[in-house]
């Protein structure tokens, strides 16, 4: 996408819509037609928030593992029940998934949500492979695995019920109250060294927060849940990602409130935009945060290293591998200094979590019992 059309599909964003990230479908990068939005003349009512309504749709789903050999990312091995989250929050660097479902990455994506209904049965079929080696299982990676739709599909619920009867490790990351439902589960498999949580705490600005990540738990609540956990004995981490220049500057405020509500550990993520949430992002900002939106632009094209070229064509990410998630550069130098001298301070990430491989055992995810 060239700067022109960058800035065009920021002109036309439109107003947003209450309790939605996105206000537009914005197309994807697949699609065969381009449709320019244009001013006729008539002074056109914006779709009320209730017109935007959520759609399951079901999927029979091939396989349930996703495995990935990046440097960058913790975990070898993840599960997502879900494609598509209704959240919403702007910034989600899943969003572009859903063009590979001829869907938009704007509001097709928080509204347009599918349910693997066999993704439990899969996920124990794999794991009974003579050939499958136990590492840690990322449930949540690509959408959050407690969105709204998890309290009546109860998807996420039967993967950890597969997994702790296979006493294979897994960790999870949401940004939502309802993992607090789950505790029955995860309090026992925690104590036995299987299972981990980790809750995104983007700022701990309510109103921010409400526009950036609008259906996602208030960050008071996600505080409480973080408390909750670590009281039922659940090891717990914040994830204060990602760092969006001059919008969520409160890192050390919100590193300190997870500590005292009993995270242990904490890691960080800067802004990435690739695809189709370069445009998505531009629009977003232009709408809430117009007196700034160049700026945040701008620092988020240094964090990523985007060349004078790159910028005359509206480039704002570049997937280089070490560097993509922490940045490149004095500002992503300053980011780390802040997150690490606050990390110090706090006591977070003395030691980390280590769960325990060695139980794992095949039978059990057969359903069949074992001797040893």
């Amino acid at each position: 996408m060239n700067q022109a059309h960058a800035d065009a599909a920021a002109a036309t964003a439109g107003q947003a819509i209450k309790g939605r990230g996105a206000s537009t479908r914005l197309a994807h990068r697949f699609a065969r037609d381009a449709r320019q939005p244009f001013d006729d003349g008539w002074d056109a009512e914006p779709d009320p928030a209730g017109a935007v309504r959520t759609e399951l749709i079901w999927e029979d789903a091939k396989s349930a593992l996703c495995r990935n050999d990046s440097p960058d990312i913790f975990f070898e091995q993840s599960v997502n029940p879900y494609r598509g989250c209704e959240h919403g929050c702007v910034y989600c660097y899943a969003r572009p998934t859903h063009s590979y479902l001829n869907m938009s990455p704007g509001l097709d994506f928080e509204t347009r949500i599918v349910a693997k209904r066999n993704i439990a049965g899969l996920l124990r079929a794999e794991l009974a492979r003579p050939g499958h080696r136990p590492s840690v299982i990322n449930i949540g990676s690509a959408t959050d695995c407690y969105q709204p739709l998890e309290r009546q599909l109860g998807l996420t619920r039967a993967l950890i019920e597969v997994l702790g009867e296979a006493r294979h490790p897994f960790a999870l990351i949401t940004k939502s109250s309802g993992v607090e439902r789950d505790l029955d589960l995860l309090a026992p498999l925690a104590r036995a060294g299987l299972a981990a949580v980790y809750v995104t705490i983007t700022t701990l600005d309510a109103g921010l927060a409400r526009v950036l990540e609008p259906r996602a738990a208030a960050p008071h609540r996600r505080l409480r849940t973080l408390r909750t956990l670590a009281d039922a004995g659940i090891p717990v981490g914040v994830s204060v990602a990602p760092q969006i220049p001059f919008i969520n500057d409160d890192m050390e405020q919100v590193l300190a409130a997870a500590r005292a509500a009993g995270a242990g550990t904490a890691f960080y993520s800067v802004l990435r935009l690739p695809w189709e949430l370069n445009a998505l992002m531009r629009q977003w900002l232009a709408q809430h945060f117009p007196d700034r939106a160049a700026r945040v632009l701008a620092r988020v094209q240094d964090l990523h290293g985007i060349d004078a070229a790159g910028r005359a064509a509206g480039a704002s990410y570049t997937a280089r591998p070490g560097q993509r998630f922490t940045g490149q550069g004095v500002w992503a130098d300053l980011l780390h200094q802040r997150f690490t001298q606050a990390c110090a301070r706090l006591g977070l990430n003395r030691e980390r979590i280590a769960l325990d491989t060695s139980q794992f055992r095949p039978a059990l995810a057969r359903g069949q019992g074992v001797l040893f």
